[in-house]
């Protein structure tokens, strides 16, 4: 069964984010392996973690309570305003060209 790979794009940097800038993104490849560029932040992946198999079955994000059918929005948990930290908004799409 071919799952499909999911990219997840910064998409807003709210605060400071020692770790992304908006555009850095990262994939998720057949369902488990992640592959990035650049340091991959803790607190992405938290966020992350409670949605991904369901998004990479199929699962429309609109369903899940997460944005429209083609695109899921999840945010770090950085409380940035007592941190001094920064929070990322990231978009979750499936790339069904690598199924």
């Amino acid at each position: 069964m071919n799952v499909p790979d999911l990219q997840v794009q910064v998409v807003e940097v709210k605060g400071h984010c020692p770790v992304y800038r908006v555009g850095n993104d990262f994939r998720v490849q057949e369902g488990y392996k992640l592959q990035t560029k650049q340091p991959l932040c803790l607190h992405a992946l938290t966020a992350l973690l409670p949605y991904y198999v369901a998004l990479s079955k199929g699962t429309p994000p609109q369903v899940l309570g997460l944005g429209d059918e083609d695109t899921a929005y999840l945010q770090c948990l950085d409380p940035y305003e007592r941190t001094g930290g920064g929070t990322v908004v990231f978009a979750v799409h499936q790339l069904k060209d690598n199924i």
